[in-house]
């Protein structure tokens, strides 16, 4: 597990309303941690700090947590499957565990894009310290731009900081990241950091303006088969969360939760009950929507 710090944040769909800062210690499990149903153990806190973010726990943290720390409250809590890929053999035995009609959505995705973009598509990838440097040069720009960036603040983190993270990893040989250039020009990124055997989905962005051709979905498939082709990992981890595109290219997944665990209090009791009832009202109006959308449809059929 490892510790960050991060805030509280309300948000609907992929749009980050309201954040509100706290100093919360962040507790990320592994693809291993959870497959093996790690328990969750708690550092220490210093008086000031309010408390926890976990993110992709076990699927059954929740239900002793409460009783083992009776000062705390819990709240926020989310709960998916975590999507993972089995890279055991090789990318056309991957390949092979889509349909048939899977398959082929991959393959026109592809050929269209080369096809129909309107220019030279080259695909770059970036393993050395040196070749960070570029990569960092021709990403950022593009990172601003993506809907990653603006809603979700989740885009290539820009700081020195950061980029030294990335060169670090680097000299290891313990990260990969990938380009989709046409014309030169990047018009989608993925960074991919290397955690013993698991290589984790960490970024990826690409060009609104492009997004017809689908360009993060044609970059993740040349990229899964450079990986495969290396024959070094056992899994690729795609983290917290669900998602289309996870579960597209993922070949199992195993039940996981996150939550914020906040020390008992006036402030942090209310904001956690704001964020439940927020939640249960998105949750709600998503629901309603749904259900609105499909009795349309019925009226349709029944008037045609």
């Amino acid at each position: 597990m490892s510790s960050t710090k991060t805030s509280v944040k309300f948000v609907v769909g992929s749009r980050v309303l309201l954040s509100v800062p706290k100093d919360l210690t962040t507790l990320s499990f592994s693809l291993a941690d959870v497959v093996g149903r790690k328990q969750l153990t708690l550092p220490e806190l210093t008086d000031d700090q309010d408390g926890f973010r976990v993110l992709s726990a076990p699927a059954g943290t929740l239900s002793t947590l409460g009783k083992q720390h009776p000062d705390f409250v819990i709240g926020g809590v989310q709960q998916y499957e975590r999507h993972y890929i089995d890279m055991t053999g090789s990318f056309d035995e991957y390949l092979a565990r889509f349909s048939s009609k899977t398959r082929s959505t991959l393959r026109r995705k592809h050929r269209k894009l080369i096809k129909d973009i309107g220019g030279e598509v080259e695909f770059r990838e970036y393993r050395t310290p040196e070749e960070m440097d570029e990569f960092r040069d021709l990403a950022l720009p593009l990172s601003r731009r993506t809907y990653q960036a603006k809603s979700l603040d989740a885009g290539l983190p820009e700081s020195d900081e950061a980029h030294e993270e990335r060169r670090h990893l680097a000299s290891a040989d313990k990260v990969r990241a990938y380009l989709l250039c046409v014309d030169g020009q990047p018009i989608s990124y993925l960074y991919l950091p290397v955690i013993d055997d698991t290589i984790v989905y960490a970024f990826l962005g690409y060009d609104p303006d492009h997004a017809k051709f689908s360009p993060g979905t044609v970059l993740q498939l040349e990229a899964l088969e450079r990986l495969f082709a290396e024959g070094r990992y056992r899994y690729f981890d795609f983290t917290e969360g669900e998602g289309a595109h996870k579960a597209m290219f993922g070949t199992d997944a195993v039940n996981a939760c996150s939550f914020f665990m906040m020390k008992k209090g006036l402030t942090n009791r209310m904001l956690l009950s704001s964020v439940d009832a927020f939640d249960a009202g998105v949750a709600h109006l998503k629901a309603a929507t749904t259900q609105s959308g499909t009795l349309a449809k019925a009226r349709q059929l029944l008037r045609a």
